[in-house]
């Protein structure tokens, strides 16, 4: 059988902002799941730290697990903190900044 969801322990308790730990001036990611229409990936942003302008062919929603983030769509950032979800619509330019150490579950959806 194979799994749909990968690189995680199944049924057992997690917290997901324990599975991707931080390192020092970089973006640490782990691919969950990916197949033609989704794919889950857990990142953990240094400070300062950012993914520049872009725009993805499906809606992605981040989950702040850690920290806090600016989260710029189409030119109007928000900041979100940990507990706090965003949706970036596909096909909108959107760009994601570390304003502290953060953590995120980025969900993309085709």
């Amino acid at each position: 059988m194979s799994e749909f969801i990968k690189n995680v322990d199944h049924a057992k308790v997690m917290e997901l902002k324990n599975i991707v730990g931080y390192e020092k001036g970089k973006i640490a990611s782990l691919t969950l799941a990916s197949n033609d229409n989704v794919g889950i990936t857990l990142f953990a942003f240094d400070e300062g730290e950012g993914v520049s302008t872009h725009a993805a062919p499906g809606d992605a929603m981040v989950v702040v697990l850690d920290g806090e983030a600016q989260i710029t769509i189409d030119g109007n950032a928000v900041i979100a903190k940990e507990g706090e979800t965003v949706v970036m619509p596909a096909h909108i330019p959107h760009a994601v900044k570390a304003v502290t150490p953060f953590k995120m579950m980025l969900t993309v959806v085709k």
